[in-house]
């Protein structure tokens, strides 16, 4: 080790004399420890609660959904065999998703229908498997409705409720929408309020009649492998059945402006945050200075024993450097151990205070979820960094300014 940082070490020690500047340097260190915990213990709550939000999305949606240009898809049957070909898609299913009103005697609502085929449907979405009342077996004139859906119309599971479509008839009575009567067999609550208060699912054939369909199809949605590859495996499925002929849609364009509102928020809220590092990396420079008006007869004695000030500049560098090293370092262990325990701290704190920060009646996630990244890591760590070299330069560079003359008359 060099004498510069033997040196800079030592001034970080307190002595009976001098304890008063050795405490605003563990005060510094500590306000960066704290600063750089706060922020990696943020982040991954945040990674953990956007995963959740994410795979709650995701698992109602397909990973992708292929139709065609000119509209339905006709001898579907024989394009789902195709698609089924491909080796990283997992499982497809038919379906029909139009536009409908919902009546009851005790109200209407404008929804989405979709027909479906419940055994295809059950391998691309996990929506009829969240039942929470009655069943997810649909027969002719049956319909499964959200739990949103189910509360704004007042209906339960047994109760007749008419489907109005925008489609038109012409019988004895003159033209009239199509509509049909169903039984409600079953309610689904996914968690999410775009499909728990605005959908309703039926059987793809009676979707087929009542939107004049025939035997045709809105699209086949995909279920693949490895959902980040979402995107190349539809584009592969659509090279290959023709692409100037049908289109695929992945779920990063379905939930465009849903993924990038997560992320701005996470990059908004790690801006923030930034800000208490970058008071606590200030700090320092406010201790220094104390430092080095503290220690002027040692510069002084030091450049009388021939060191340059550029070795001055070194010392009093290597502390702040010291001081900020020490307490990323310490700040991130922390930060690290405080994310990956943070679900029994926070219930220990609901249970000494008596009350939930998340009650499963207001809120959907209900848990402090916790995800570590290592890029949110090391981001973290450089960015502390640089502000601590930062701190550290001005008053490093006034401590090589002091002159010996000025510092002995004065002493």
């Amino acid at each position: 080790m060099s004498i510069e940082f033997d040196i800079s070490n030592q001034y970080l020690r307190s002595n009976r004399k001098k304890g008063f500047i050795s405490f605003i340097s563990g005060v510094s260190m500590v306000g960066l420890i704290l600063g750089v915990m706060t922020l990696i213990t943020v982040l991954s709550v945040m990674n953990g609660f956007h995963k959740e939000l994410r795979d709650r999305v995701l698992s109602a949606i397909s990973h992708s959904y292929i139709s065609e240009h000119s509209g339905p898809l006709s001898d579907w049957q024989e394009l789902q065999i195709k698609i089924n070909q491909h080796p990283e898609v997992i499982s497809s299913s038919p379906y029909i998703e139009k536009y409908a009103l919902l009546n009851t005697t005790k109200g209407a609502q404008g929804i989405s229908v979709r027909g479906i085929i419940p055994q295809l449907e059950k391998q691309t979405s996990i929506l009829l498997d969240k039942i929470k009342f009655g069943s997810s077996q649909l027969t002719k004139s049956d319909i499964l409705i959200g739990s949103g859906l189910s509360n704004q119309l007042g209906a339960q599971v047994g109760d007749k409720i008419t489907l109005l479509t925008p489609e038109l008839s012409s019988n004895i009575m003159g033209i009239q929408p199509r509509f049909k009567r169903f039984t409600v067999v079953g309610i689904f609550d996914a968690g999410i309020n775009e499909y728990d208060n605005n959908l309703a699912f039926i059987q793809l054939s009676q979707a087929q009649i009542l939107y004049s369909m025939k035997d045709q199809v809105s699209g086949i949605r995909l279920k693949v492998a490895d959902l980040f590859q979402a995107k190349r495996i539809t584009q592969e499925v659509t090279d290959k059945l023709g692409s100037d002929q049908y289109y695929g849609i992945d779920w990063t364009r379905q939930k465009a402006n849903f993924i990038k509102a997560l992320e701005l928020e996470k990059q908004m809220i790690g801006v923030i945050l930034s800000l208490i590092v970058a008071v606590a990396a200030f700090n320092i420079v406010s201790m220094m200075v104390m430092v080095v008006t503290d220690k002027t007869a040692d510069i002084a004695i030091l450049r009388t024993l021939g060191m340059t000030p550029k070795r001055i500049v070194k010392v009093f560098f290597y502390q702040g450097l010291t001081i900020g090293i020490i307490g990323i370092t310490i700040g991130i262990i922390l930060g690290i151990l405080l994310s990956l325990n943070i679900e029994t701290i926070v219930s220990g704190i609901e249970m000494i205070l008596g009350f939930e920060f998340f009650p499963k009646e207001v809120f959907y996630i209900n848990r402090f979820p916790s995800e570590i990244h290592l890029n949110d890591i090391i981001n973290v760590a450089f960015g502390s960094f640089v502000l601590v070299i930062l701190a550290s330069i001005y008053p490093a560079k006034r401590a090589g300014k002091i002159t010996i003359a000025k510092v002995l008359n004065h002493e």
